[in-house]
This record gives C-alpha cells, sequence and structure tokens, in this order.
C-alpha cells in the first residue's frame, strides 16, 4: 500500500529517515509495521488507521525539512504520539519552528523544549520566581530544569545552583551514612549530576561544587537559610512532608528562583504522612506569582521496545 505523500529530494529523504535508517526504524517499532521509501514513493503494510496517521507524521516531517528545523528518534515520537491524540501538524511546527534555545552542553549539542508541555514550563521559569514541575517520570521536568539553570549561571544572572531532594529512602537526618553530606547525599542525586555533567562537564561541575558555586544539600539542611542570587532545584517534591515543603518554601530570597518538581503518584513516605507537594498544589493554585505546569503521558518519550514491554506487564497486571 503506498501513502499519499510523495518526498520529491533525495536529501530530504536522508533527513527524515535519519542516520542510518533510525526515525524509519522507530515507525516500525512504533506501530509494529513494515515500512520502505521507493524512490520517492513510501510503501507501508500498515491498516487504514495507521496509515492516516503515517501520512499526517511525513506531511509534518516534510514541512519541519522544508525550514531547516533538525529533529530526532525522540522528536518523532513525541510527533507520532500528538497526532495520534487529535493534534495539530500546524501546532507541531510551530512549537519546533520558534522553540527557544536553552542551553548548549558542554558537548555542543543545544537543548530546546521538546513538548508543548516543557515550552510551557520554560516559559514560566522565565517569568516567575516559583515554579512547579507536576507530572510523571520520563517527562523531562528535572532536565529542563538543570538545563534553564546552568544558562542563568553562564549569563551571570544567579551566583550560584542549589540542588536538593528529601531522602526518604535513607532517613531524613542522614546521620547513619558514612562520609559528608556530599558523600550521602550524592547517590539520590544521580539524575542531576548526569545533567549538570551535560552541560558543563565533569571537571567543571566539580571544581564549582568545590568553589560553592554548585551546592548539593539534602532538604534537611536547608533550615535557617535565607537562598538570594541562586536558583534552586527541590526534586522528587512528593516525597516532602507538609512541613519540610512549608520550610522550603519559606527560604526564597531575592534575586532567586526556585523550581519544585514531582509525581504525586510516586509517593513514598511512611506511616501515610501527607505529601507536601499534593498539600501545596491545593493551597497555591490560585496564586498569581505561583506557576504549575502539569505534565502528561505524551511528554513521556521512551524508546518503542520500552513503551511494548509496559503495555505487556500492564496487561498481565
Amino acid at each position: 500500500m503506498k501513502l499519499n505523500v510523495k518526498i520529491d529530494h533525495h536529501d530530504v529523504i536522508a533527513k527524515i529517515v535519519g542516520p542510518q535508517d533510525r526515525n524509519l526504524n522507530v515507525l516500525k517499532q512504533y506501530f509494529g509495521i513494515k515500512i520502505s521509501i521507493n524512490e520517492n514513493e513510501i510503501i507501508t503494510d500498515a491498516n487504514k488507521t495507521t496509515k492516516t496517521i503515517l501520512e499526517n507524521v511525513f506531511k509534518t516531517a516534510i514541512k519541519l525539512v522544508e525550514n531547516n528545523v533538525v529533529f530526532n528518534e525522540r522528536d518523532l515520537i513525541y510527533i507520532i504520539k500528538v497526532l495520534e491524540d487529535k493534534g495539530s501538524a500546524n501546532d507541531i511546527i510551530s512549537l519546533y519552528e520558534n522553540r527557544k534555545l536553552v542551553v548548549v552542553g558542554n558537548n555542543g549539542k543545544p537543548v530546546f523544549p521538546k513538548t508543548f508541555n516543557q515550552k510551557d514550563y520554560l516559559d514560566k521559569m522565565e517569568k516567575h520566581d516559583l515554579v512547579f514541575g507536576v507530572g510523571p517520570a520520563g517527562t523531562g521536568k528535572t532536565y529542563l530544569a538543570v538545563a534553564y539553570g546552568v544558562s542563568l549561571l553562564k549569563a551571570n544572572k544567579i551566583r550560584k545552583i542549589i540542588l536538593t531532594r528529601p531522602v526518604v529512602e535513607a532517613g531524613e537526618s542522614l546521620g547513619f551514612l558514612p562520609g559528608d553530606i556530599k558523600e550521602k547525599i550524592d547517590p539520590y542525586l544521580i539524575p542531576l549530576y548526569d545533567a549538570l555533567y551535560e552541560f558543563l562537564g565533569k571537571e567543571t561541575v566539580d571544581n564549582l561544587i568545590l568553589k560553592g558555586v554548585i551546592e548539593i544539600a539534602p532538604l534537611a539542611y536547608m533550615r535557617g537559610r535565607t537562598l538570594d542570587n541562586a536558583f534552586v532545584i527541590l526534586d522528587e517534591a512528593q516525597n516532602t512532608t507538609s512541613v519540610q515543603m512549608k520550610m522550603f518554601l519559606t527560604r526564597l530570597g531575592f534575586n532567586s528562583k526556585m523550581l519544585i518538581t514531582g509525581d504525586p503518584t510516586q509517593i513514598d513516605l511512611r506511616n501515610n504522612q501527607v505529601s507536601g507537594l499534593k498539600e501545596v498544589i491545593r493551597i497555591l493554585k490560585n496564586m498569581d506569582d505561583v506557576k504549575f505546569t502539569y505534565f502528561e503521558k505524551v511528554d513521556v518519550i521512551r524508546n518503542p521496545l520500552v513503551q511494548k514491554i509496559l503495555e505487556r506487564y500492564e496487561n498481565e497486571s
């Protein structure tokens, strides 16, 4: 079966299928179909419903290439998800054409918001001092927050980045674990470190930590401080208690921004304690100067094989 789409130039085909046909392979895995490009025609064994989505995907991809927008496998999966959810190809094109550069990574790779909710998240971080990113893992909440914090540091708009999170697994005090504060908290902050290393390089990050420009601290050690000229990230906030959340929020100083991330469906608190994140969403939801971005499943971009494995597990439960 041929798709009702034709690609007129070989260079356009090359950009759409990606290096080593990676984008084409994403389509094969995601939909469980065969698909190939013969001259300027796209041939597939997809059913009628999938064929319609594929035609929209290719039409969108062609417009992106014609407008010199570079996209990869992750972008393609998001495009598919949006189109499956009855989203507009024009909205997707607008998102990618008008996206803002957040920061350039240590390897020269530019970081952009990749989804509509990520764009909303970044816009709110730029305009407001207290922002919440709420939703499932894998949506880029923490990654984009660290990227934006690094961009502010590079532009000398802040003096330091502070990373913190509650450590429910080890107990709030961490007193029984060996090592200093950094050594105790480090295992629980690996995603934040990975992002910092990607944007700044390990040597630079380690040097900035030694100078106190980047600070890693468990949430329990935030008490009694006022945080001026800083970008402060509270990660995994669903595991804060009500007292901890109130304490943290009142640390906000002048010329500072706070970014709080969490997933209210993944609470690890013991003894039926109320999640500080769930409570604060209710208390602050109507404040003009406090903004929330709610991420959804469509923002979770996984390898198609991983998605199929998860679906099998869900069907077993």
